[in-house]
């Protein structure tokens, strides 16, 4: 971060590590670039394979913290299982992390261009969040 800002940090966990990296990267595209945003890809096993991966996880949201708070979003059951474990664990993800209910696509691309505005995680966490109601026809 060039300016000093402290920004919401973004992870993405799929049960893929192919659809978390390219969320993550269409995320970022899609919103001019972000470049300031720490975004980071969680999918996957730790071997490879499909699933999800709690040490992925806790790694990812330490590498995205920035003191702003980390927004977690995930696609699908055992990914909302593995962060809701990390959350009540306690001392396993970075102060101010919070699981986001949000759509996986769109929801990240509102996330990250919102926290690239500077806004804080409750803001973020709102933007994903409305992207629920996005009407598509």
């Amino acid at each position: 971060m060039s300016d000093g800002r402290q920004l919401v940090g973004i992870v993405l966990v799929s049960h893929s590590a192919e659809v978390a990296a390219s969320v993550a990267e269409l995320a970022k595209e899609l919103s001019g670039g972000a470049g300031s945003v720490a975004v980071a890809p969680a999918g996957g096993t730790a071997s490879g394979e499909f699933g999800t991966s709690s040490e992925l996880v806790a790694a990812a949201a330490a590498s995205v913290d920035r003191g702003a708070g980390v927004a977690v979003l995930t696609d699908l059951g055992s990914a909302v299982l593995t962060v809701k474990a990390l959350l009540a664990e306690g001392d396993e993800l970075p102060d101010r992390t919070r699981l986001v209910d949000a759509p996986f696509v769109e929801g990240a691309v509102a996330a990250v261009v919102t926290a690239s505005t500077g806004a804080d995680l409750d803001a973020v966490e709102a933007a994903a969040a409305e992207a629920y109601s996005y009407r598509k026809a």
